[in-house]
């Protein structure tokens, strides 16, 4: 895996990092940028091969020709769970998620879910897996949930929190190791009687309607996602949404409400907000 840094003004750096953001796929694994000093922001893209790395300086290069781009070699296989190591339980609602080194001193009546930091995206410290924590807990203080589809799933994280709540959860997954993963995660919380974990693209795939979906991913798959994961959503069953920044709602709120999705709440964290959304239930027919 490649790290590469660009350093330069506030317009720079936003120019490039929303030219990335544009790019669907994104040639970078995650894309990230921050005040460095006064006046001077960086620029964060992960590459996991040369190619990518390639295609990100292209895009850049394009966007904002007055950036320097480095580029610099990290282990890809452990890199997240050395920036992870440590770090306390996170609570969301009822939800408490943490490695082992946590997770035992995580007391009362909380759900705990076991996720130990690995190469799979859903460790509960994101906002984005926080909001959709939340949101879940949202849906748990006004109805049981009994059939829930996690699209994207990663650690699995959120599909094990609807199983350990009464659900029966399918985990859809579409990098291989992620969801080889995300199996590992399953068994540990000791709940594989009630999660499937399948390796494919959530996408592509027809999934029989839940009364509760998981939708976890990025602002341009969610745009495109929308009538599949409309479909796969029950009459009055909830859609949870997010993996988009804040001021990505509007179009993302479009696409599912021009198609009579009514969004309900909403969390944010930092600058990552999570939607939930309702299917109306079918109108009866008159006789």
């Amino acid at each position: 895996m490649l790290l590469l840094t660009a350093s330069g003004s506030l317009a720079q750096i936003r120019a490039a990092a929303d030219e990335l953001d544009r790019h669907d796929p994104c040639p970078a694994d995650a894309v990230s940028w921050f005040e460095e000093g006064p006046s001077r922001f960086r620029l964060e893209a992960y590459a996991g091969a040369e190619q990518d790395a390639d295609a990100i300086r292209a895009i850049i290069g394009a966007a904002a020709p007055e950036l320097h781009v480095n580029a610099s070699p990290i282990d890809d296989a452990d890199w997240v769970a050395m920036a992870l190591d440590g770090l306390p339980a996170v609570r969301a609602g009822r939800f408490v998620v943490a490695g082992a080194h946590a997770l035992q001193h995580a007391h009362g009546g909380a759900v705990k879910i076991w996720i130990e930091a690995s190469e799979a995206f859903g460790t509960g410290h994101h906002g984005t897996t926080w909001g959709c924590l939340m949101a879940l807990e949202h849906v748990l203080r006004r109805r049981r949930v009994n059939a829930a589809l996690d699209v994207g799933a990663g650690s699995g994280v959120l599909a094990i929190a609807a199983a350990k709540t009464g659900a029966r959860a399918l985990a859809v997954e579409i990098d291989a190791r992620a969801a080889q993963i995300a199996g590992v995660n399953v068994t540990q919380n000791k709940i594989a009687s009630r999660v499937r974990v399948i390796a494919g693209d959530g996408g592509r795939t027809r999934h029989a309607p839940r009364d509760l979906v998981f939708a976890n991913i990025l602002m341009r798959p969610l745009i495109r996602l929308a009538p599949t994961l409309i479909a796969a959503t029950k009459p009055g069953g909830t859609l949870i949404l997010s993996g988009l920044l804040q001021r990505q709602e509007p179009l993302v709120r479009l696409a599912y409400e021009s198609r009579g999705m009514i969004l309900r709440r909403r969390f944010r964290r930092e600058a990552w907000s999570a939607l939930v959304l309702e299917k109306p239930r079918a109108p009866a027919h008159r006789h």
